[in-house]
């Protein structure tokens, strides 16, 4: 068998986003795949036969990464084909095109062009859309300006000579800088082309869920600086009569997701954050859509609509959460994985409706129940019904020498039973002594599982006992476990050591002075404590770290809010408190040689991070790296362009193999 090596990720294909047509007879998905000579991913609408379970290629030109279903059964997908529209997009132009194709396959023509930086559509019926758009209250009004000074003012605004900012936050990962920029909402007519705005230009919008003629859409109106204190309210539009008006109004409750359920009502999963804060994780209440009253259905304390479980083998988004019938389908993180359950009008919870691993995205209709997900040590593929009926990666599994993760509990000195696994090397033999990587996740409300991880696969295969837990701070176990508000660096670290500890015992042929530390994230936070606390390890890797809660505040697109729920204080109000659980107060004392790794248009952990740690290192005369990615964000390691991706990789295996071997 094949070593799975830097370069495996590269004949991966990435199955995401299953959606049944509106009949029912297929189900179409996401394929994508990496490209290493273009140096991005192509992605392509594949349709799988229902009843016979077989799927094939819809399109095949590399662009289509998303999708709808009309109620027609066509499906549209946006793209860029038109060498002419392409030309007007590149020259500053707001354009989105949309292509529209038959499942019963054919060429995709062009269906419509909207002048929006639209990035959703939904069918409300036949012939209406509601459509998701970036709008920019900066933006000058081009199109009445007249030639040529229209074109000199594109050119001018597509390369500006410098970027202003009046807001905060000022920017935000993977959308680069935000002041003025808000999610605006539109209703789009395709027969007669006429395009009507729902929300106001200062609105944003952060999710909607359409269905009969009805928006449900939640979002907040803000100006010059967002304050976390203003949760984002609750409005029903009617799209026969253009009304709009508000359920719950911002301040109410802090939602997490919704979906409309019948005539009257709709499912919110909601929290009052009395006892958590803001990190408190949601209950399930009905919401009137006559009045707006909350009523608890069934209190639930995890996450809902989403998993939290961390892979790098994964590529695309999907459905989280979906209405169907007396029913209301949800994703959630429970222990150590992600699972389908479901919720009816009585408040009856489902048992978990999937297996261990994690459950990415589903869909259902009429009983039959379509998941995209990770289990076993396959990347992710469909199943219907329980049953795979996609096989994309098998030849990929088949032929590699995957190494199964080994499951190992115990009870911390907390008195909390830790969750972890073991990854022997793939060439193991007992009795070889043999170097190993603690590895953390990041969040650090997620969780690692058991699912396939190219990443640790290429550590396991390169000789590597590799080493990874769900500490104090991980989803899946409750709000007092995952609690670590004002505790970061205490007992998450004291969890991690011991979790080590257990496995240096459990594992005698790990040399314990040949042991690495890695994480990225909150685990990137935790590597750069780790090295200022202990000198048990032989080399370090810090990716996309914090090292300072005082710059984290101010910098990162999330850090006035993150900061005060994760850390109970702000700069303003406890400064010291700050300081004593930034990392960067206790460089001076590490003496681990330690690789960093940060991307330049990485706004949730930016690279103040990663630059003022490696200075302090190299102060102290201790060797150092630091590896800056250009054109990169915090999504690197997950879904960075290739050569990003190998490049890291090699970095990491290069520094580890000249400490730890």
């Amino acid at each position: 068998m094949k070593k799975i090596d830097i370069n495996s990720f590269l004949d991966i294909q990435y199955v995401s986003n299953p959606t049944f047509s509106p009949d029912g007879r297929y189900a179409a998905f996401v394929v994508q795949r990496p490209c290493l000579e273009d140096n991005r991913y192509l992605g392509d609408l594949w349709l799988l036969d229902v009843e016979r379970g077989e799927s094939r290629p819809l399109t095949t030109a590399g662009d289509a990464k998303s999708y709808l279903w009309t109620k027609a059964g066509t499906l549209l997908f946006p793209a860029m084909r038109d060498p002419r529209l392409k030309a007007r997009a590149d020259s500053g132009e707001e354009l989105t095109c949309w292509y529209e194709i038959s499942p019963g396959g054919g060429e995709a023509a062009l269906a419509f062009t909207l002048p929006l930086a639209a990035d959703r559509l939904a069918p409300l019926d036949g012939d209406r859309y509601v459509v998701a758009a970036r709008f920019d209250n900066h933006r000058p009004n081009f199109s009445a300006m007249e030639e040529p000074a229209r074109k000199e003012a594109l050119e001018r605004w597509a390369n500006p000579d410098c970027q202003v900012l009046d807001e905060s936050p000022f920017w935000g990962n993977g959308e680069g800088f935000t002041s003025g920029k808000r999610k605006r909402l539109y209703l789009y007519t395709r027969s007669t082309g006429a395009l009507t705005p729902i929300t106001a230009p200062w609105f944003d919008t952060t999710a909607f869920d359409v269905e009969g003629g009805r928006l449900l859409y939640q979002g907040v109106e803000w100006r010059d600086l967002w304050e976390q204190e203003n949760f984002d309210g609750l409005y029903l539009y009617h799209a026969d009569t253009g009304d709009s008006r508000c359920l719950l109004p911002p301040g109410t409750i802090r939602t997490e997701g919704f979906a409309l359920w019948g005539e009257d009502s709709a499912l919110v999963a909601a929290s009052d954050g009395a006892e958590y804060g803001m990190v408190q994780s949601p209950d399930l209440y009905t919401l009137s859509l006559t009045d707006g009253s909350l009523e608890l259905l069934v209190p639930y304390g995890a996450s809902i609509g989403y998993g939290s479980v961390g892979s790098d083998a994964r590529l695309g988004g999907g459905r989280g959460l979906k209405a169907e019938g007396d029913r209301l389908y949800f994703l959630s993180t429970l222990n150590d994985g992600s699972y389908l359950r479901w919720v009816d009008r009585d408040g009856v919870l489902s048992d978990p409706l999937t297996p261990d691993g994690s459950c990415d995205s589903f869909d259902v209709r009429e009983g039959r129940v379509l998941v995209c997900g990770l289990y076993g040590q396959s990347p992710a593929e469909l199943y219907l019904d329980g049953t795979q009926v996609t096989f994309f990666n098998r030849a990929w599994v088949e032929a590699h020498s995957l190494v199964p993760p080994q499951p190992y509990s115990f009870t911390a000195s907390d008195g909390y039973q830790i969750h972890g696994w073991a990854m022997p090397p793939a060439d193991y033999v007992p009795g070889r002594r043999c170097p190993a990587i603690l590895h953390i996740h990041g969040g650090p409300r997620t969780v690692f599982s058991s699912v396939c991880h190219h990443e640790m696969q290429v550590w396991a295969n390169a000789g590597y006992f590799v080493l990874f837990c769900n500490p104090r701070g991980s989803d899946g176990r409750g709000d007092a476990f995952a609690d670590l508000k004002g505790l970061y660096g205490t007992v998450d670290y004291d969890n991690l050591m011991e979790f080590l500890d257990e496995m240096l015992a459990r594992y005698p042929d790990i040399d314990p002075a040949r042991v690495g530390v890695a994480g990225g994230s909150y685990g990137g936070f935790m590597t750069n404590w780790i090295i200022g606390h202990t000198d048990r390890f032989a080399a370090a890797v810090s990716q996309r770290s914090i090292s300072s809660w005082v710059a984290f505040e101010h910098t990162s697109d999330i850090g006035t809010l993150f900061t005060a729920n994760h850390q109970g204080t702000t700069t303003r109000e406890n400064m010291d408190k700050l300081w004593w659980h930034s990392p960067l107060k206790y460089a001076p004392e590490c003496t681990t040689p330690t690789l960093f790794i940060h991307s330049d248009r990485d706004y949730r952990c930016w690279m103040v991070e990663g630059l003022s740690m490696f200075t302090a290192l190299k102060v102290n005369g201790c060797p150092a790296r630091l590896v800056l990615f250009k054109d990169e964000t915090h999504e690197l390691s997950r879904s960075g362009r290739p050569r990003s991706r190998i490049r890291r990789m090699e970095e990491i295996l290069a520094w580890l193999d000249r400490y730890l071997k």
